[in-house]
């Protein structure tokens, strides 16, 4: 039994001094280390945000013009009717002024006695001089027939611009076709009173056709007068190629919108059809991380950043989602920085890592 006693006591201590062995000179012992968490990363990329636009418009004629007759009168005739085709100078409306006739013949009369006036005046002028350089009558008589022919020859220039104003308005009494094309509207019938400036006849072009939309100023940048834009129509299910013809310079008056019209030559439009005017906005790029990359929490969306081995929380607020891919904000990242993608569920700040292929 003693000797038993013994045996165990050389062992107890030897215990302790095995014991003692494992504590450090601080009298300390060392921590277990984390195991590392094994996950995939990606670095950030500069990615542009690219989106492409449609602006809806109305297919028109190129050109177009609303006819009316600068007197008032009854139309007497309209020769052309709707849908009609008209060539460039062709009759198309005829109106009647029973005040215009009389008028011109008075402005006419007036200007033949005026003339005849001038005419006699200048012969007595002539008489005048020849008296008065042999001393028979006297210079205020002779000025006077002078001054007599100037108020006539006065007179006759107003009666011709008079005649030329009531032949001018016998003129307007007649509508042409001021360009090729076809009748889009008729505004009056015959027997119908047309006042000055009213609407008869509304003309397109034959050919052109032309779409008209209103885009943000951002979109205009870099477009120029003859440049090839994207246009189509869903309804119809064609696409085609657009030309562009005018850039608005300013918007309306309270309206961010700028006018953007665009040529339609060579694709199977019709006036009057819907059309969409198709552009790409390009805005500056964006920093951009894998969409698996973001993860949700209680202090908002963040991503983990691989920092020496370790792995860093990181608040970013996503702009928009493009594809696969997050845009953020500035600031949060920068590119080429290395986020995880694959295996954060259960990571954490500062958390050991190991990178996989």
């Amino acid at each position: 039994m003693g000797a038993l006693s013994r045996s165990m006591g050389i062992a107890g201590l030897a215990l302790v001094g095995a014991l003692s062995g494992c504590v450090d000179h601080a009298g300390s012992v060392p921590a277990l280390q984390p195991p590392e968490m094994a996950v995939r990363a990606m670095a950030a990329q500069s990615l542009e945000d690219t989106r492409v636009l449609h602006f809806a418009g109305v297919v028109e004629s190129r050109e177009r013009a609303t006819l009316t007759f600068q007197v008032g009168g009854v139309l007497r005739e309209r020769v052309v009717e709707l849908g009609q085709r008209v060539t460039m100078g062709q009759p198309l409306a005829q109106l009647f002024n029973p005040e215009l006739d009389p008028a011109r013949d008075v402005a006419r009369e007036r200007l033949r006695e005026v003339e005849a006036e001038a005419e006699q005046a200048r012969g007595d002028l002539i008489r005048a001089q020849q008296l008065f350089e042999r001393g028979v009558l006297a210079e205020q008589e002779r000025d006077r027939q002078a001054a007599r022919l100037d108020a006539l020859e006065a007179s006759m220039g107003s009666a011709r611009a008079s005649l030329r104003q009531s032949e001018q308005l016998q003129q307007e009494t007649r509508l042409f076709a001021p360009f090729a094309g076809i009748v889009e509207t008729v505004f009056a019938e015959p027997g119908e009173y047309v006042g000055a400036g009213q609407p008869v006849v509304r003309l397109a072009a034959a050919d052109g056709l032309k779409v008209e939309v209103t885009v943000p100023a951002r979109m205009l940048d870099g477009l120029r007068v003859g440049d090839t834009i994207p246009v189509g129509s869903p309804l119809e299910g064609w696409s085609g190629q657009g030309r562009v013809t005018e850039i608005g310079a300013s918007g309306s008056e309270g309206r961010v919108l700028y006018p953007l019209v665009v040529g339609l030559n060579g694709v199977p439009a019709r006036a009057g059809d819907a059309v969409e005017v198709i552009l790409t906005d390009r805005r500056p790029a964006f920093v951009a991380v894998p969409f698996q990359a973001v993860m949700r929490s209680a202090n908002g969306l963040a991503v983990f950043r691989v920092e020496g081995g370790q792995v860093r929380r990181v608040p970013v607020t996503v702009t928009r989602v493009q594809g696969e891919w997050a845009l953020l904000e500035d600031g949060a990242l920068q590119v080429g920085d290395a986020v995880v993608y694959s295996g954060l569920t259960r990571l954490a700040d500062r958390d050991a890592v190991r990178l996989l292929p």
